[in-house]
């Protein structure tokens, strides 16, 4: 794989997230999980933009893989600056799609899961969860899915204090269709 085609996956990859985060998961108040949920509760409650949150708390993540996983460190920083961009810039999408919260649960976890698998797949990330999820994957021999399933399961109920139960609900979906989607999509 090229660097060429690991930029291309990366932008493509960042612009479809921000297309879920936005578009599907932000009008109902659903959270995915990881770095990106817990981004996005501090965007609920304390009103701070997504894309900006989700750097502050990944740049801890991503320093640990600048020593544990060299090759995937800087075209994740690359991911997670671009991803971070295209989630604050597209925000103008929260008020497009207006669809029944099933359906933009499974529709932005499909969105967000393909952006996710594109750049795993091209060796590149958002940074924060995705980029742990790889490490243990690569290290534990483990199917990323259920990594991220996992780790984003945990932030679903760090998620219990704040929101209600139908959101829990939806974002559950959001999470195991987006799991699900970016393994298919990273070929594991």
């Amino acid at each position: 794989m090229g660097i060429y085609q690991q930029i291309m996956a990366t932008v493509v990859g960042s612009f479809l997230l921000g297309i879920g985060v936005n578009g599907f998961l932000i009008p109902h108040h659903f959270i995915d999980g990881g770095i990106l949920g817990l981004a996005l509760i501090l965007h609920y409650f304390l009103k701070v933009p997504t894309g900006f949150a989700m750097v502050g708390l990944s740049l801890p993540i991503c320093l640990l893989a600048s020593k544990n996983e060299k090759t995937y460190f800087l075209s994740s920083l690359f991911g997670l600056f671009l991803s971070s961009i295209f989630i604050d810039v597209l925000a103008p999408l929260r008020y497009q799609f207006l669809i029944s919260p099933l359906t933009s649960a499974i529709i932005g976890g499909m969105v967000i899961g393909i952006g996710v698998g594109l750049m795993l797949y091209y060796k590149t990330s958002s940074g924060g969860t995705d980029l742990l999820a790889k490490m243990i994957s690569k290290s534990l021999s483990l199917n990323i899915a259920w990594i991220i399933i996992f780790i984003d399961g945990l932030i679903v109920l760090a998620g219990l204090s704040v929101l209600n139960l139908d959101r829990i609900f939806y974002s559950c979906v959001v999470i195991v269709v987006g799991g699900v989607t970016t393994s298919m999509i990273e070929g594991r």
